[in-house]
């Protein structure tokens, strides 16, 4: 596993540990709890991953040609690591509140599956080559979708700490 998704998979362990099902299911009024939060991150390695089996099944990219917005967003996003808040999820990804236990114990799995497509493409593609497109960012390489995640996921762990009470 990358480096990037390793990190990744610590800092949510790291994050969750301890945690009880009940501590998970706390929010601030209006806003997601943990479980939601893991699954949503469980639905965006997912959905990476179910984008990635279309690019390993036709044996190629699929990205599209990036515009200015896309270029920018990227470099907010992935290079300087910029994850703004307030933005809506994209529906795909937002939580349908699968059960938090259900969450925790699927979510290294999903994680996994997608770090070995990730891997195939690049042994496949090449690490320079766009991949596929992010619903926001438009066209990513695998280490951008890679460095993506673990931005993402790092910023919603600290979510989660801040709801369990281990900020």
């Amino acid at each position: 596993m990358d480096s990037h998704l390793q990190r990744l998979k610590q800092e949510l362990e790291d994050a969750t540990w301890g945690a009880s099902d009940n501590d998970l299911l706390q929010a601030p009024e209006g806003k997601w709890n943990s479980a939601q939060i893991l699954e949503h991150l469980f639905l965006t390695y997912k959905g990476t991953h179910q984008g990635i089996a279309r690019c390993l099944k036709k044996n190629a990219p699929l990205a599209t040609r990036a515009t200015l917005k896309h270029r920018f967003a990227t470099l907010l996003a992935v290079n300087l690591g910029y994850m703004g808040g307030g933005r809506k999820a994209p529906q795909l990804a937002v939580p349908r509140n699968m059960p938090p236990e259900e969450v925790r114990h699927g979510i290294a799995p999903e994680l996994q599956r997608m770090a070995e497509g990730l891997e195939e493409c690049d042994r496949r593609f090449g690490a320079g080559t766009k991949l596929m497109d992010h619903p926001i960012l438009g066209p990513l390489t695998v280490d951008e979708w890679r460095k993506l995640h673990w931005l993402h996921g790092r910023h919603h762990a600290r979510q989660i700490r801040e709801r369990i009470g281990k900020a």
